[in-house]
């Protein structure tokens, strides 16, 4: 029999990791236990490519409450509210079944976040495919859209943000990260627990059917070979967002009991993963006996009931004799439930099948993979690529045309095709919906502390401050940002930058960054060079966040995303979560009135490396990623929060893909008028005039600020040491006019000036609408 023939092989399973087993066990696995260990030790569940790399990322900080190894992270925003994040991947099944998978990937947030006992207030996405000129990714984008947009909007939670991204690297795997927010008291986090012997073990949720099995260690822990998407279709869930809707308020009318000991989802893995997870937390066991599992097909094997991964399902450790209480809440709600086992005090996870033993295993074994440390390698096309020769590129003939087709790339332009299809006013807390820089939900608008929990509060209402009396009005923003380029070019620098530009967005709108949640997606780790990227993304994930503040409370790895040996660009997707003090200084990146006066923060550099303009007007990537100054950008961070926050400041902007024209073209286009323009002029030293309009330098954000103002805000500039450029003014003739300033001969006060870009506002306006249905409703 070959390898490929081995039992332990075909559950996922290495012959080393088979003889571990055999070694924990003393005897040979019988069929039920090896499935087990299949799937609590495939990547996708156990991190054993990943885990020893993230231990470097630093966790802690003032205001979290609950780091990594939870169902999600959560910060506390004061003595009365906390927010719990979560944001993860749900790639491979996106790929096979666009609708079914991206539609149970905001279901399994919802429940990872809910179930750490907060209420959902908003959601967040971050997609990549290959370019929209192709079928097939059209075919993927409608779908994942769809299949999001169901499912947030018929549970009812907010959609406030996100982001997308096309390019061939992921053309044979989508990428779909989905990211959830809720709202908790401090003091009542629930946990994956089991504890106490003689304590009942229920399933709360949907009936119980083969769908998903095998799904965590041989779909999400595999590449592809190009065949698996047609073969592997029955492998992805349905899900069911009525049902979700209905599981997740009688959790959180639980809650408000005492009655839970512990609650963990169900997700990948199923009950066997759920079930060790929190006995082994818990360092007891559980006896569970899979025929009082409520099932919704006849004739299912132990393994099945074990493995399956149907949504909507609970598994909730109950302390003895409460029972009823949690059946009781669950009829009031149409949800099902049963008792189907007990805490042990063994730390064995023992699986009965209408009372005979079928399988015993300890649940620190099974939560407890190996580790791997697997060899790494830079990639040889690392110093190709950044010894390119950016003379042997062209500058553009006209500047115009060169910013419409910018603006009109679905890299940058408008996503309205996209978030108009989810329902981002639901609860009635969004304050800043999808496309600008970041989401903001309003918290009194939402849900505010009550006696047992989380009680619903009428719009507009401000939230009780220490004092108990009415402060200003606070809210969250959140932000998700990652630029695969950057990454490919260079994995630490670009990871970094990842974080700063995540809490950069936030800033803008005058909320102050607090920490991430992250998803890793990556190519195969047992490849050197996959791995060595990995590992430097990792370095420099925890270099920003430490510089920045911004601890980590937890996250996702997914690797394997490769179809026929082609890696995606590496995308370790950042999610950022900020606290907004004041609402009522709320900043957004359109021109607000005529005079207000335009000025840059930050140095613009000569660097087009990963840039979209290198990319879509010359087919290049190649260089290296932006230079980035983490010290800096946290000075710079600091004092644009501070200038909001004084009132000086109407307008915030960060400048990221297509550069210093682009973001100013994104100012003009998101303006509170249409008959509003701008006149800027734009400094040129010696480097390339496309490099100084369109290259992508870090650590740069553009404000207005009224003629009464500017001279506050240019002292405290020049106090904090912040570089600035004043490049214009906000005009009244809804034209965007941008012109160069190039020393003169003879005088070195004497510039030539040179128009470069003068366009209607509406026809920005056009070109950036147009950018994804120009292809989507063709």
């Amino acid at each position: 029999m070959s390898e490929m023939q081995q039992p332990w092989s075909l559950v996922g399973l290495t012959e080393a990791e088979y003889r571990r087993v055999v070694e924990i066990l003393g005897r040979e696995p019988n069929p039920t236990e090896l499935h087990m260990f299949g799937v609590m030790w495939s990547e996708h569940c156990a991190y054993k490519h990943s885990k020893a790399a993230l231990r470097r990322l630093p966790t802690r900080g003032e205001h979290v409450l609950q780091g990594p190894g939870e169902n999600a992270g959560v910060v506390r925003i004061d003595d009365d509210l906390a927010v719990a994040f979560k944001l993860e991947s749900h790639n491979h099944p996106s790929f096979v079944d666009p609708f079914n998978g991206a539609a149970t990937g905001v279901g399994g947030i919802l429940r990872d976040v809910f179930t750490m006992g907060a209420r959902p207030v908003a959601t967040l996405n971050s997609l990549r495919f290959g370019p929209l000129d192709e079928p097939k990714q059209r075919e993927l984008l409608r779908g994942v859209v769809a299949g999001i947009g169901h499912y947030g909007n018929t549970v009812g939670v907010p959609c406030i943000g996100g982001e997308v991204y096309f390019d061939e690297s992921y053309r044979g795997n989508c990428l779909v990260n989905a990211m959830c927010i809720g709202i908790l008291r401090p003091d009542r986090i629930h946990r994956g627990i089991a504890a106490g012997p003689g304590n009942a073990i229920m399933v709360v949720g949907n009936p119980t059917g083969r769908d998903g099995i095998h799904a965590a260690s041989l779909l999400a822990s595999a590449e592809f070979s190009g065949s698996e998407a047609e073969a592997a279709l029955p492998t992805v869930p349905v899900g069911d967002p009525f049902a979700e809707k209905m599981l997740m308020e009688a959790c959180l009318e639980l809650f408000e009991t005492d009655a839970v000991v512990g609650i963990q989802d169900m997700g990948a893995a199923g009950l066997i993963s759920s079930s060790s997870e929190m006995a082994a937390r818990g360092g007891v066991g559980v006896e569970l006996d899979v025929r009082k599992v409520p099932a919704r097909e006849e004739g299912m094997e132990p393994w099945e009931f074990l493995l399956s991964e149907s949504q909507e399902r609970m598994l909730v450790c109950v302390k003895k004799g409460r029972e009823a209480e949690v059946e009781a809440i669950c009829r009031k709600w149409g949800v099902g439930c049963a008792v189907i086992g007990r805490v042990t005090d063994d730390g064995m996870v023992r699986v009965l099948d209408d009372g005979r033993v079928v399988a015993e295993v300890p649940a620190r074994a099974l939560a407890e993979a190996p580790v791997y440390h697997p060899a790494k390698a830079e990639p040889a096309y690392l110093a190709e690529l950044r010894a390119f020769d950016w003379s042997r590129l062209p500058e553009p003939e006209d500047w115009n045309e060169t910013l419409l087709r910018l603006l009109g790339s679905p890299n940058i332009g408008a996503r309205a095709w996209i978030y108009e299809q989810f329902d981002h006013m639901v609860q009635a807390g969004t304050v800043l919906g999808p496309g600008g820089d970041a989401g903001v939900i309003r918290l009194g608008a939402a849900v505010a502390p009550g006696a047992h929990g989380l009680t619903r509060q009428p719009p507009g209402e401000g939230l009780p401050g220490r004092s108990g009396q009415a402060g200003p009005p606070k809210g969250i923003a959140a932000s998700v940002d990652c630029n695969g380029r950057y990454v490919y070019l260079n994995p630490r620098r670009g990871t970094a930058i990842a974080v700063a530009e995540a809490a950069r967005n936030c800033v803008v709108t005058g909320a102050r960054p607090v920490a991430i949640t992250n998803n890793c997606n990556f190519g195969n780790p047992e490849k050197p060079e996959i791995f060595w990227t990995f590992d430097e993304a990792i370095t420099g994930m925890a270099e920003a966040c430490e510089a920045l503040g911004t601890p980590v409370t937890g996250g996702n790895v997914s690797f394997y995303n490769e179809t026929s040996g082609e890696a995606i660009h590496p995308t370790p997707t950042i999610g950022m979560i900020a606290v907004h003090e004041n609402l009522d200084r709320l900043t957004t990146p359109g021109f607000k009135q005529v005079g207000d006066v335009i000025l840059l923060l930050g140095e613009t550099r000569d660097e087009l490396g990963g840039s979209e303009y290198a990319r879509l007007i010359h087919g290049v990537l190649a260089g290296d990623a932006p230079a980035l100054d983490l010290a800096f950008e946290k000075r710079l961070q600091d004092v644009v929060l501070r200038a909001i926050h004084e009132g000086l400041v109407t307008a915030a902007h960060d400048v990221a893909e297509g550069g210093l024209a682009v973001a100013l073209a994104e100012m003009a286009i998101a303006a509170a008028e249409p008959s509003l323009g701008c006149q800027v002029s734009i400094f040129l030293g010696e480097g390339r005039v496309d490099g100084q309009l369109f290259g992508e330098s870090q650590s740069r954000i553009l404000v207005t600020a009224t003629r009464e103002q500017v001279g506050r805000l240019q002292a405290l500039l020049m106090v904090e040491q912040i570089p600035f450029r004043v490049l214009g003014d906000v005009t009244a003739d809804g034209r965007f006019r941008l012109a160069a300033l190039a020393p003169g001969s003879g005088s070195a006060h004497v510039y030539r000036r040179q128009e470069l870009i003068d366009l209607p506002v509406a026809d920005l306006v056009r070109a950036h609408k147009e950018a994804i249905p120009r292809w989507m409703d063709a």
